[in-house]
């Protein structure tokens, strides 16, 4: 057998739905795990809300529809879990408890599978419903009263619960038991805010916006992303543009990009290895 990754023979098991269960069990199909993801009769919210990102998120995957309240639903699982390295989960832990699927009890059942459970926050606040909006928002990263370009803490939770899973395996093969892992979204929102809460990207901070070297300007048609942080590429970039140094400010700047269009500018940045953009809407 030709393996395809350095997970590739671990089983992984997943009752997640939404967005950062399956997007763990996504980057854990890519490193050669293969997977089955049991969804509720009535599926996962993705596959109404967006169809095409549930799709890309299920490659490969085998899935089962099963009521886990019923009894047949209940023995299919079972049979599963007997064959599984890895269990993901994304429930609150009173839900895991009613259907039987707490760590204490799959671990008595099943003592060699890790099970990481995905919760919103850690210990006994696992109880407290919330989504990326509401983290994200309670940690800074949601300003002017906008919803969030992306869902950047149940994407960096998915990154999380998938480590966490490897990890586990490590744990395993140590000990020769299952271990379980959780990833408290709460945590990935305070770690991803680190850069507003120091000023970095905070209004008024150097990468919101104030150093003309990294920020976003308009252009002809479209905007561009300069991000000419280092000293070499701020060198570089004043010596394409034969800008003496002490001229160099946002608005000059800005007189500057407004000259060409988005992709014109990305093809000079590319002929001259600046680090600028178009800025895709």
């Amino acid at each position: 057998m030709v393996a395809t990754g350095p997970l590739d023979g671990v089983r992984v098991l997943s009752i997640a739905i939404n967005l950062p269960g399956p997007a763990a069990v996504a980057r854990l199909a890519r490193q050669g795990a293969s997977v089955t993801t049991v969804l509720p009769p009535s599926g996962d919210p993705m596959e109404q809300f967006a169809k095409d990102y549930f799709e890309e998120l299920h490659v490969g995957q085998d899935i089962v529809r099963a009521d886990l309240k019923d009894p047949a639903g209940r023995a299919e699982l079972d049979g599963l879990l007997a064959q599984a390295d890895i269990f993901i989960t994304s429930s609150r832990p009173s839900a895991l408890r009613r259907l039987g699927l707490d760590f204490a009890t799959v671990h008595a059942a099943h003592p060699r599978v890790c099970q990481v459970d995905i919760v919103g926050y850690p210990g006994e606040q696992a109880e407290v419903p919330g989504h990326d909006l509401t983290y994200q928002a309670g940690t800074g990263m949601v300003r002017d009263g906008r919803l969030p370009a992306t869902l950047v803490v149940d994407l960096s939770g998915a990154e999380r619960a998938a480590a966490e899973g490897a990890a586990a395996l490590v744990q395993r093969a140590r000990t020769g038991e299952g271990v379980r892992r959780e990833v408290a979204l709460s945590d990935l929102a305070h770690t991803m805010s680190r850069p507003v809460a120091h000023g970095l990207t905070a209004p008024g901070g150097m990468l919101a916006g104030d150093l003309p070297v990294y920020s976003v300007y308009a252009a002809a048609d479209g905007h561009v992303a300069l991000a000419a942080l280092e000293p070499h590429f701020t060198a570089k970039l004043l010596h394409v543009l034969q800008l003496p140094a002490e001229e160099l400010s946002t608005d000059r700047l800005s007189r500057i990009f407004a000259e060409r269009t988005a992709a014109e500018w990305e093809q000079w940045a590319s002929e001259h290895d600046v680090p600028l953009v178009a800025v895709v809407d």
